[in-house]
C-alpha cells in the first residue's frame, strides 16, 4: 500500500503549478526554484528573508551555498508541495523533492510574512521517506 500512496504524492506533483498559483507560499518556493534551476542566483535571492540575505549577503554566496549543501533544490527531478504547520510567527511548508538520482527528500521550508510578501526564512533537509517497507 505504501507504493501506492506514494506514487499518488508524485502524481499529485505533476499538478504544482496549478496549485502554486492558488499558494502563495507554494509560488515563493516553486519560484526561487524555477530560478535556481536556470543559475539565476540574482533572481533565486530576492525570495530569501532578510536574515538570510544578511548571513550569504550576495547572490553568488547564497548559489554557492545551495548547489553545495542543497543539490536536490537545485537540481530537483521532481516537486511536490506537503502540508503547510504554523509555527511561532512562521509557516513550515514542507517539500518532497526527488533528486536527480531518483532519491526522495522531505525538506522543511520556514516561511515568514514580510514587507515584500512570504519569503524563505531557512531550509532544514528532513528524513527521506520510508519506501517499501
Amino acid at each position: 500500500m505504501r507504493p501506492a500512496i506514494l506514487s499518488f504524492i508524485l502524481a499529485f506533483g505533476l499538478a504544482l503549478p496549478a496549485l502554486a498559483q492558488d499558494n502563495p507560499i507554494a509560488k515563493v518556493i516553486s519560484d526561487q526554484i524555477a530560478a535556481l534551476q536556470a543559475d539565476d542566483f540574482e533572481t533565486a535571492f530576492t525570495y530569501a528573508s532578510p536574515k538570510i540575505k544578511r548571513i550569504f549577503g550576495t547572490p553568488e554566496r547564497f548559489g554557492q551555498m545551495v548547489r553545495e549543501g542543497y543539490p536536490m533544490v537545485h537540481r530537483p527531478a521532481e516537486v511536490t508541495m506537503l502540508d503547510q504547520t504554523p509555527s511561532g510567527s512562521q509557516i513550515i511548508q514542507r517539500v518532497m523533492m526527488r533528486d536527480a538520482s531518483g532519491r526522495l527528500h522531505i525538506l522543511a521550508y520556514a516561511m515568514v510574512e514580510t514587507e515584500e510578501g512570504w519569503q524563505i526564512n531557512g531550509v532544514q533537509i528532513l528524513r527521506a521517506p520510508e519506501v517499501g517497507a
